[in-house]
């Protein structure tokens, strides 16, 4: 962790270890983004000592999760007590959001990134998990997202469809080197890959990465601003000229 905002960071997974020894109880964090889930699992994994943690947010493979450190004989009351809702709201099946549309409505109230969680948008129903503090906020205050109006309940379970859709994406590379895989990926020219990579708008497994011969394995995952979130899900072998054939799958 190098940047400003990455020692801040660092410094606030220092004060939740110091809080959780000093009060013997388990201390939890606003919704933490991907980047930073990384980043704690990293870092507590060298500087947890005797304490325990856990990332969690609302469902399985959440995206962004809170996360909670806390003494051992506390994982299980730890584990059943973040301080999260899940909000769900219902509008006419003829109406359609997004998630920007969802977002951007909660953002409107005045509220930080950090108090919302993934945002999950079905047929007449969107449902996300955010602080209970917020949660009290926005089922009061929010009666319409953009044009539809929308009714808001924080008493439902979780129950929509969150499995990941993708487009494939296949083809031959020289070497696994980064520059190569973004060039397939984004289907863009080596020298425009490498650019990207040089000015820090591609990050590997949720890290930037700017190193352009940074070598990829099966199952890494890369997120190049501006052409979307793709990973490495196949290394299939050599062609006769010895290229190497990959697939990829493109999130959607």
């Amino acid at each position: 962790m190098n940047t400003p905002e990455d020692r801040l960071f660092e410094a606030r997974l220092s004060d939740m270890t110091e809080r959780c020894e000093r009060c013997g109880a388990p201390v939890y964090s606003p919704f933490l983004d991907e980047h930073q889930c990384a980043a704690a699992e990293q870092w507590l994994g060298r500087n947890a000592g005797d304490s325990g943690y856990i990332l969690y947010g609302g469902y399985e493979d959440a995206r962004r999760r809170m996360l909670t450190v806390f003494p051992e004989y506390c994982r299980d009351y730890a584990a059943e007590c973040f301080p999260m809702k899940c909000l769900t709201m219902t509008y006419r099946k003829e109406d359609k959001l997004t998630h920007r549309d969802v977002l951007g409505s909660f953002m409107a109230q005045q509220v930080k990134r950090e108090v919302i969680g993934d945002i999950i948008v079905g047929e007449g129903m969107a449902q996300t998990f955010v602080t209970v503090v917020a949660a009290k906020a926005l089922a009061s205050s929010v009666t319409k997202i953009g044009r539809v109006g929308v009714r808001i309940s924080d008493d439902k379970e979780f129950c929509l469809d969150t499995v990941q859709e993708f487009k494939d994406i296949s083809g031959t590379v020289a070497s696994l080197r980064l520059d190569c895989i973004v060039s397939l990926a984004a289907n863009i020219s080596r020298e425009k890959a490498a650019a990207l990579i040089r000015s820090d708008r591609v990050e590997v497994n949720h890290f930037p990465t700017a190193s352009v011969s940074h070598e990829l394995k099966e199952g890494d995952i890369l997120s190049v601003r501006g052409f979307g979130r793709f990973i490495l899900n196949g290394i299939d072998g050599l062609t006769r000229k010895g290229r190497i054939h990959i697939d990829i799958r493109k999130y959607i």
